[in-house]
C-alpha cells in the first residue's frame, strides 16, 4: 500500500516560523524605534510647514502639518513608532493651507492630550478650522489660545510662545529650550510683533527655522546668532527678497532647505546638537 503523506506537523512548522519572523521584526522595528534620550525636530519634505518634535523620553508633538494630508500621513507612519497613537500636543501656529490640512487629517488618526492655537484658530469660521476643532472637541482634547508667555512642559523639554500675530500668514513664534540647547521657530512670526520682545532681549539659539520668502538680514537673527537656519516655504509673498544661497548665510550660519536637503532633523543631547540629512 502506498504510504500516506502527513502535511499537519510540515504546515505547524511553518505556520510556526512565520509567526516567529513577524514577532523578530516586530522586535527589531520597536528596538529601532525606542527613545534614545535626544530631542529630536523633524522636518519632513512635505509642502508647506510641517514639524515633528519628539521629547527625549519618546512622546511626541506635531507642529503644523503642512499642506498635504498623505505626505504627512505617511512621514508620520516612518517616525512614530507602529504601536504609538497619541501626541502629546498639537500645535497650530497658523490656519491657513499651508499648515493646517496635515494637522487635521493627523488628528483623525492620533490622539492629541492637547491643542494650542492662535486665537483666529480657535474663533475662525473657515471649514477647516471647523472640523479641526470638532475632531478635537470629539477627542475630549482640551483647546488653548496661544498668549506671549504660555508653555509646554515636555520632559525636560519646554516650548515656549514666545509672539501671537493675528494676521492670516502670520501667528506664533516659539522656542524650544533643552538643556543648554535652543531652537525657535520662526516659520510663521510676524516681523512686526518681534519688535517689542528684541527690544526686551533675546536670547542666543543655535537653530532657526525661517521663511525662504522673508530676509534673513533681520533684527530677529541678529540677534539670535544661529549657527543653523532651516528655510521654510509656508510663507507666500508677492515680492519675495531675491538673495542668492550664499547671501543668506548671516553670520556664517549653516544652511537648509528641505527643497534642496529633503528631510531634515535637528537634534540635541541638552549640550550640543546636529542637524541630520535624511534624504
Amino acid at each position: 500500500m502506498p504510504s500516506e503523506t502527513k502535511t499537519e506537523p510540515t504546515t505547524s512548522r511553518s505556520a510556526f516560523l512565520r509567526v516567529l519572523l513577524l514577532v523578530i521584526a516586530l522586535a527589531t522595528i520597536a528596538w529601532f524605534q525606542r527613545p534614545d534620550g535626544n530631542l529630536h525636530l523633524f522636518f519632513p519634505d512635505v509642502q508647506g510647514d510641517a514639524i515633528l518634535l519628539q521629547t527625549p523620553q519618546g512622546e511626541f508633538v506635531l507642529i503644523d502639518g503642512g499642506a498635504d494630508p498623505a505626505a504627512l500621513a505617511n512621514a508620520l507612519g516612518k517616525r512614530m513608532p507602529f504601536w504609538q497613537h497619541e501626541l502629546a500636543a498639537v500645535v497650530l501656529t497658523s490656519p491657513d493651507m499651508r499648515r493646517l490640512p496635515g494637522q487635521l487629517a493627523a488628528i483623525q488618526h492620533y490622539q492629541a492630550r492637547q491643542a494650542l492655537a492662535t486665537p483666529a484658530a480657535l474663533a475662525g469660521s473657515n471649514p477647516l478650522v471647523r472640523e479641526w476643532r470638532r475632531i478635537l472637541g470629539e477627542h475630549g482634547t482640551p483647546l488653548h489660545a496661544a498668549h506671549p508667555g504660555d508653555s509646554l512642559e515636555l520632559g525636560g523639554v519646554t516650548l515656549r510662545v514666545l509672539t501671537v500675530a493675528a494676521s492670516k500668514q502670520a501667528g506664533l513664534l516659539l522656542r524650544i529650550d533643552y538643556g543648554a540647547t535652543s531652537a525657535v521657530l520662526a516659520h510663521s512670526s510676524d516681523p512686526q510683533h518681534e519688535a517689542p520682545l528684541l527690544a526686551a532681549g533675546m536670547r542666543h539659539a543655535q537653530f532657526v527655522a525661517f521663511p525662504w520668502m522673508r530676509d534673513p538680514h533681520e533684527p530677529l537673527i541678529a540677534a539670535l546668532r544661529p549657527q543653523a537656519i532651516l528655510f521654510t516655504d509656508g510663507l507666500h509673498i508677492d515680492h519675495p527678497p531675491l538673495l542668492t544661497y550664499r547671501e543668506r548665510a548671516i553670520g556664517g550660519a549653516k544652511l537648509y532647505h528641505e527643497r534642496i536637503d529633503g528631510a531634515i532633523e535637528w537634534v540635541s543631547n541638552g549640550k550640543a546638537f546636529w542637524v541630520v540629512i535624511l534624504k
